[in-house]
């Protein structure tokens, strides 16, 4: 506030206290005072609002977060979601289910054993190859032939088939077939006998019959 004081000559003067004199220090006037509080309460009230939008954020952006990595493990990268559709559109491998009781089987693959057997036996016999050999036991027939490589035949009761092991063709599994009578390969339809037959034949530089066509025939 300011001081005038009045005199007699031509104006008023400033007071010697008042902060607009020359050659006295400036004293805090209200309106400073006043001022810097304000200025202070401001500060304050700034503070207040920044604190108080920092918390309501930080709880946005975590859920935000949680939301994200959640849906990340919903959704499954490319690669994932390709493999699994991929998968899915695989159809389930076709298995052959066989109509025949368990006795019938073991009959008819017993006696396609047997019958087997005994044939190889005397072919090996006549071949005069000392090298060739031949063993059954426990439903499996194995068949050496020296430098040409080793049969594998065997009975497979759990799937009702014989299984076969070429040293020429490979692996292959054979159904009994009631309409052939024979033991047939489901994707080319050749019989077990069929194949046997025609390999050994190049192998003994002969013609060979096994003699296992109409297997039920021979059932004893």
């Amino acid at each position: 506030m300011r001081h005038i004081v009045i005199s007699s000559q031509t104006g008023p003067e400033l007071d010697p206290g008042c902060p607009g004199h020359v050659d006295a220090p400036p004293p805090e006037s209200v309106l400073c005072i006043y001022t810097r509080t304000m200025l202070a309460r401001n500060i304050v009230r700034r503070a207040q609002r920044t604190v108080s939008v920092s918390s309501v954020a930080k709880p946005i952006v975590s859920r935000s977060l949680s939301l994200r990595s959640h849906d990340s493990l919903r959704r499954p990268n490319s690669l994932v979601s390709r493999l699994h559709e991929r998968r899915m559109s695989t159809p389930a491998p076709q298995l052959n289910v066989s109509e025949l009781s368990t006795e019938t089987y073991h009959e008819l693959s017993d006696t396609t054993m047997n019958i087997m057997l005994e044939n190889l036996e005397e072919l090996l016999d006549n071949s005069g190859q000392s090298t060739y050999e031949i063993e059954y036991e426990s439903g499996v027939l194995t068949l050496g032939l020296g430098d040409h490589g080793t049969y594998v035949i065997n009975k497979q009761p759990p799937n009702k088939q014989i299984w076969l092991s070429s040293p020429f063709s490979g692996p292959k599994r054979y159904d009994y077939v009631p309409a052939e009578d024979d033991w047939r390969y489901s994707r080319d339809g050749s019989g077990l006998g069929e194949l046997l037959n025609e390999e050994l034949s190049r192998v003994f530089e002969k013609e060979v019959d096994l003699q296992l066509d109409h297997i039920s025939e021979k059932v004893e």
